[in-house]
């Protein structure tokens, strides 16, 4: 049981590193992106008022909360290993 639940943890606190990981590259590519197309397309008025809207789009969209796939993804993997190994 004590095996068990240190495996839990380290692999919660792995998945958390993944997550925050994955989380600021994923915004740091939206960031780029949307200045680019600021530079390309528009180039007139606040860039960082363009930017922080479009972040703030960002934030509430379904590709930001995909990324809470990195927690949801193994837990099923390793469940279904243990169902395997133990019922079949």
């Amino acid at each position: 049981m004590f095996a068990l639940l240190r495996f839990l943890l380290l692999g919660f606190v792995v998945l958390t590193v993944v997550y925050v990981a994955v989380s600021l590259y994923s915004r740091a590519e939206r960031r780029r992106k949307l200045r680019r197309h600021w530079d390309e397309r528009i180039g007139t008025g606040d860039r960082d008022a363009f930017v922080r809207k479009g972040l703030a789009l960002y934030d509430r969209s379904l590709r930001r909360k995909l990324i809470l796939g990195v927690y949801v993804i193994p837990m099923i993997v390793v469940c279904t290993i243990i169902y395997i190994v133990n019922y079949t």
